[in-house]
């Protein structure tokens, strides 16, 4: 199974992002979508799960602050903020927060901690990343997937 990991789109779908999307079995975003349409765009290309972010306003009232998800034998905990994960993770294989949008991979213990970064408009200087993953059975790879900048 091929998975999109996503965050801080912050109301852009860049083409590149839609293109590493396109070819994915189900698509996660952790938060700060800002547009109603961005979720539409992603669930046209896979199913979709989202969570809220901080900067997600009234239009998204609805939308859960966590997900727990199980994909083949993978256990997934997905929150926008690390600040917001529960103390005991020790089930789950793979974490996705979002917020800092900055790219980062830890393993503790036997779980995985990701934040794919932003692949939105770009802060400062930071890259501009998203992360795929292929999950088989209980076996996860990651792929951290690099956006070039275009300069205006």
């Amino acid at each position: 199974m091929k998975v999109g990991i996503l965050s801080d789109t912050h109301g852009l779908l860049r083409p590149e992002v839609l293109k590493h999307l396109s070819s994915c079995d189900l698509i996660l975003h952790g938060g700060d979508i800002n547009r109603p349409d961005i979720i539409s765009a992603l669930e046209e290309l896979a199913p979709t799960h989202v969570v809220r972010g901080n900067n997600d306003k009234e239009w998204a009232e609805d939308l859960p602050s966590y997900e727990d998800i199980t994909l083949e034998d993978i256990h997934i905990y997905m929150t926008h903020k690390k600040k917001d994960l529960p103390e005991d993770l020790s089930g789950y294989d793979l974490v996705v927060t979002g917020h800092t949008h900055r790219y980062e991979e830890k393993v503790i213990g036997n779980t995985l901690f990701l934040n794919p970064g932003s692949c939105g408009p770009r802060k400062e200087t930071q890259p501009i990343t998203m992360a795929i993953a292929m999950i088989s059975g209980d076996s996860m790879e990651i792929e951290r997937i690099d956006i070039p900048h275009k300069k205006a």
